[in-house]
């Protein structure tokens, strides 16, 4: 009976192992370490806005465009035409979230998107969990950041994506 014990605790073991093996999830990665920089000047950021919005126009999209220097104050803000007004601060929020923790606004919606220990970026003030947001690196440094909404996520991120890239 004591072998059939020991045989039953091992295997009891392994399982037990083999569950929590596969429910583990990476390692988050570490905080950026891009230092900021001076912030974004108004010429910059018309520049910024322009790609931006752009974008929305080509595809149809009423967005709300926000971008702040890199202390966090707002630089310039467009609503396209029949933007819903809710999208105003869903925006501010995204660049807020992009300038204060230096990376995407969606590294934070995939961390919700996994579950489990992801979940616990909910509790970080000032992190939206919405693809938009996107800090405005130039020369190294982050000098602001970019936050849209108005459509899908994905939408978002591309309008998102082509205004930060007209700052390099």
């Amino acid at each position: 009976m004591s072998q059939f014990k020991t045989l039953l605790a091992s295997i009891l073991g392994t399982v037990i192992f083999a569950a929590v093996a596969a429910n583990a999830q990476p390692a988050p990665s570490p905080p950026p370490t891009t230092p900021y920089g001076a912030p974004i000047g108004l010429e910059a950021a018309k520049k910024v806005m322009t790609a931006a919005e752009a974008e929305a126009v080509k595809n149809n999209w009423p967005m709300a465009i926000v971008i702040l220097d890199s202390t966090g104050h707002t630089v310039m803000l467009h609503k396209l035409d029949n933007t819903q007004y809710g999208s105003l601060t869903a925006a501010e929020d995204k660049a807020v979230s992009a300038i204060n923790f230096r990376r995407p606004s969606k590294v934070f919606e995939e961390l919700v998107a996994q579950g489990g220990i992801g979940l616990r970026s909910l509790a970080l003030r000032g992190a939206s969990p919405l693809e938009g947001g996107i800090p405005i690196i130039v020369d190294g440094k982050v000098v602001g950041a970019i936050g849209v909404s108005g459509g899908t996520s994905v939408q978002d991120g591309q309008v998102a994506k082509a205004g930060a890239e007209a700052a390099k």
